[in-house]
């Protein structure tokens, strides 16, 4: 009858056959060995050996599965992930700018002020603000026009 050190060992190699690491083979074992002593507990069992071998390589073709299709499941290369979050720097130069140009929106006139801004933040069309407003569709057209550019001048000059 063979000792638990060389059952041990006999799981372990029977794992790396299946490509796992050294450090990973000792890990999936230890975990096989863990999983097959509680069911141990509860069911008979002919062959703690063949079990335990059976378990630990199930174990390592369940990571190598996970691995394919969650290459960072692991954690190994969790560094590598990217932030897709500003950094503090531009947080910072993107509201000195939203406060310019608020500060410019006010330089213009009310009636100019909210037609551009139904234009662009409401994003009604040319045809429904002249309506809204009393104006030919060209009328507004040149107004949005001559207020983005006043913006666009007072942003650059800021």
């Amino acid at each position: 009858m063979a000792t638990l050190a060389e059952i041990l060992k006999k799981a372990r190699r029977a794992v790396m056959r299946q490509g796992i690491s050294d450090q990973d083979a000792d890990e999936l074992v230890h975990e096989a060995y863990l999983k097959v002593d509680q069911y141990q507990q509860q069911h008979a069992v002919q062959s703690h050996e063949a079990l335990l071998v059976r378990a630990a390589v199930n174990l390592s073709i369940d990571r190598q599965r996970r691995s394919r299709h969650m290459p960072l499941s692991d954690g190994a290369e969790i560094h590598q992930i990217v932030d897709a979050a500003p950094d503090p720097a531009r947080i910072v130069e993107a509201r000195a700018r939203l406060r310019q140009a608020a500060a410019g929106l006010e330089r213009l006139p009310e009636r100019t002020r909210r037609i551009l801004l139904k234009r662009r933040l409401e994003n009604m069309s040319y045809a429904e603000i002249a309506a809204s407003e009393d104006m030919s569709v060209a009328a507004v057209e040149k107004l949005v026009a001559r207020a983005t550019l006043q913006l666009m001048n007072w942003m650059a000059q800021s």
